[in-house]
């Protein structure tokens, strides 16, 4: 526990200084938000079910940093590490490379969580968003979420042979799942052939989890999303963590 309470604390140094991961957690969702409840602000619409605008952009916007942090500062932070052979290092170690791949997930789950509340905070104080989900629920559904975009993050890193292969696939994967899964806009605006490309994106699935137990959803009404993550989450981690085991990978 020593051990990866150190490398915590030097990772977490590391994320917080890192300006891009540092933003698109916890300052790009807040000017999304200002700039959109600007323009729409959160008056009851029938566009969204009699719910307002930001109260269905918020729960899509914290999928964005689920999005920011599993696919982008938590893998390439990984894949930047075995090329650099960090790993191989701590493998000489008594502490081993797991402790280092234990402490990034810890840091970048507590930065997730933080941004989310952030951004939850800046939404009830600037637009009163209402939440009828229970807080038991909303966590649930964040951490799944976060389980398996992270896992798929993971999965990125363990088969990409090198930095530049995981830089692809993080960036094409990321930016491709932000603007088609509803993080950023509504798919109520998409047109029908973006909504069915959309439904093989994890994301879209993050998105639909978090806005409905927001709303204070049945679990049983999202068993699509809950049965796609959670699959997501058990065959990456599994496989990567396979991947990972293997010398020719470190």
């Amino acid at each position: 526990m020593k051990k990866l309470l150190a490398v915590f604390r030097i990772e977490a140094l590391l994320f917080l200084r890192d300006f891009y991961g540092f933003f698109f957690t916890f300052v790009f969702p807040l000017l999304m938000l200002l700039l959109y409840g600007s323009i729409y602000g959160n008056e009851p619409s029938a566009y969204f079910g009699g719910r307002g605008t930001m109260d269905v952009s918020v729960p899509a916007y914290s999928a964005m940093i689920i999005g920011v942090t599993g696919l982008m500062a938590f893998p390439l932070t990984l894949a930047g590490y075995k090329e650099s052979r960090i790993y191989k290092r701590f493998d000489a170690t008594p502490a081993g490379k797991g402790v280092v791949i234990a402490a990034q997930v810890l840091v970048n789950l507590l930065m997730t969580l933080a941004g989310f509340a952030l951004l939850f905070a800046a939404g009830k104080l600037v637009y009163d968003i209402k939440t009828e989900g229970s807080f038991w629920a909303i966590l649930g559904a964040l951490l799944l979420s976060i389980g398996a975009v992270f896992s798929l993050g993971f999965f990125f890193t363990a088969i990409a042979r090198d930095m530049k292969i995981s830089n692809l696939l993080c960036y094409v994967s990321y930016f491709v799942m932000i603007f088609l899964s509803g993080a950023t806009m509504p798919k109520e605006m998409f047109p029908e052939a973006v909504k069915k490309f959309s439904a093989w994106l994890p994301l879209t699935y993050v998105v639909e989890l978090l806005q409905g137990v927001f709303l204070g959803a049945a679990f049983e009404e999202y068993r699509k999303s809950l049965v796609v993550l959670s699959t997501i989450l058990i065959v990456c981690t599994a496989s990567g963590a396979a991947l990972y085991r293997r010398k020719s990978w470190v």
